[in-house]
């Protein structure tokens, strides 16, 4: 049986996407993160908590302030990316909970009013929303190239505050020249799905 989604819908968000290195300096707009996140926020998470948050850097200033946590391999790529989001988690996610689960409104308290519990649960399904963050960039007919080389405490003492644990920083436009390392390898059927 094959996919329903069209061939080149596939290459566009799968086969032929790769984490972008360089980009043109062509701009990223609001109207385009705003159609970006009208497609991802559909995504499932767990009690629909949605806890992944999106810090767009943009100003020069914010973007020096970035720049200076990231790695250096990652420096360049950020300097000169037309937009740079940081991706975090809302570990006071279930604050919202009333609001996106109304059928089951007492989740709040009941399965997340310890930390520890709401941290772990909100690292999982941000990671999750994450992915679909990079998705959408690309079914936006842009470039993402999401890094975790950086600073963590520096990105969110610098950009964030205690409720908010940073995932990583994601790189977002129009490639540019040698935007792309060689495809790399990737594991088979058979190394990966299993039967029981």
């Amino acid at each position: 049986m094959s996919l329903v989604l069209a061939p080149t819908a596939q290459d566009l968000l799968f086969r032929e996407a790769r984490t972008a290195n360089t980009f043109t300096d062509e701009p990223v707009t609001e109207e385009q993160v705003q159609a970006i996140y009208d497609l991802v926020k559909f995504g499932p998470t767990a009690f629909n908590q949605t806890p992944l948050r999106v810090t767009l850097v943009r100003s020069p200033e914010a973007r020096e302030r970035l720049v200076a946590h990231m790695s250096e391999g990652n420096q360049a790529k950020t300097a000169t990316a037309p937009l740079v989001a940081i991706l975090s988690a809302d570990n006071e996610f279930h604050e919202e909970l009333p609001q996106l689960l109304p059928h089951f409104p007492q989740a709040k308290d009941a399965f997340f009013a310890e930390r520890p519990v709401r941290e772990n649960s909100a690292q999982v399904n941000a990671a999750l929303q994450a992915g679909y963050f990079i998705i959408g960039v690309r079914a936006a007919g842009l470039a993402a190239g999401p890094m975790t080389g950086f600073d963590f405490a520096g990105v969110q003492k610098e950009f964030l505050d205690e409720d908010h644990s940073p995932l990583m920083v994601v790189n977002i436009g129009r490639p540019g020249d040698d935007a792309w390392f060689p495809r790399s390898p990737r594991l088979g059927y058979e190394q990966v799905i299993t039967t029981v």
